[in-house]
């Protein structure tokens, strides 16, 4: 395995919103594309590299095929459709199960042993898809879950309250989906509540809800003004990456698998809060959720459950 080299399955605006991040932080000693598109990929290869005089540290670009995982440290995922007007979850789901599972079985053909990180949606059921199919550790397989809802919560918080977003410690919980939840018991600015912060300084908790669904409805949003959202998560899995390669032990809500009663929960990829190192996922944190938050996360459990029984396990065991 070489350390540093990145695999990249989807030259899309959500894929190289990602590259282009790395490429400005650097840290990555190697970036493959792998497209169905093959010139886009070279094309996408050629303008990356035109910028490395610019960039922190020397990185090796190109456009790749499938055997290029084979010493992979880690492979990323953000190939696949987006949904169409008028089309249901479930019909998008379908679709990128097909897509999910051709990718994944090609990337294991090469001998690839190293961590898959999924993007493409709907992502806890693709994980899922991912995991099932490549039959990897589970620890092995990411979804980005709700890491991209997390830094949105964290950026309205903020916002809200005229604090860094860094000193904002707050998670988005469930689906990366409408099911998503806020668990304010947990949520922190600084070493304080936040729900105490309010009671302090006499703010209305109703407009904790009102954070929250503008959260929800933050991506409805940036895809009617702009078409797709794609700068915001490409960061976002940048942030999963490094938390890979450097051996980090940092708390990222990824799509991460439940087993043996978690959450009240088993044989599940959904959004919580994990320990993400150079193994993938190190340990869940779990939260102690009140009724209602434990009957949201139930209730995503059930959304994600019912589609895969619709017909996604069918496609992947065929």
């Amino acid at each position: 395995m070489k350390k540093g080299k990145i695999v990249l399955v989807g030259t899309g605006f959500v894929g190289m919103s990602m590259a282009y991040s790395m490429l400005n932080r650097g840290g990555i000693n190697e970036l493959i594309l792998i497209d169905l598109d093959k010139e886009k990929a070279i094309g996408e290869e050629m303008d990356l590299s035109h910028g490395l005089p610019y960039a922190p540290q020397k990185m090796v670009i190109k456009a790749g095929d499938y055997n290029e995982c084979k010493d992979a440290q880690i492979v990323v995922i953000t190939a696949g459709v987006a949904q169409k007007p008028g089309q249901t979850r479930l019909e998008l789901a379908e679709i990128n199960t097909k897509i999910m599972k051709n990718i994944t079985q090609q990337i294991m053909e090469s001998g690839f042993n190293g961590i898959i990180i999924v993007a493409s949606n709907p992502v806890d059921l693709m994980t899922y898809v991912v995991a099932k199919v490549s039959g990897l550790p589970k620890n092995q397989v990411i979804g980005s879950g709700t890491v991209l809802d997390t830094a949105r919560l964290r950026y309205l918080l903020a916002d809200y309250f005229k604090i860094s977003s860094k000193n904002i410690h707050a998670y988005i919980m469930g689906e990366h989906g409408d099911s998503s939840f806020v668990p304010w018991a947990h949520a922190y600015i600084g070493c304080k509540k936040v729900v105490d912060v309010m009671k302090d300084n006499n703010l209305e908790i109703k407009d904790l809800d009102k954070i929250h669904k503008d959260v929800v409805n933050a991506a409805y949003e940036i895809i009617k003004k702009k078409k797709a959202t794609y700068y915001g998560i490409g960061m976002a899995l940048n942030r999963i990456v490094r938390a890979v390669l450097d051996n980090e032990n940092s708390i990222i809500t990824v799509s991460t698998y439940l087993e043996n009663g978690a959450y009240g929960q088993d044989d599940i990829y959904i959004g919580v809060p994990a320990i993400i190192n150079s193994n993938g996922v190190r340990e869940l944190l779990e939260l102690d959720l009140n009724k209602d938050e434990q009957e949201k996360l139930n209730n995503s459990c059930r959304i994600i459950k019912k589609m895969r029984e619709d017909s996604i396990d069918r496609i992947i065991a065929e």
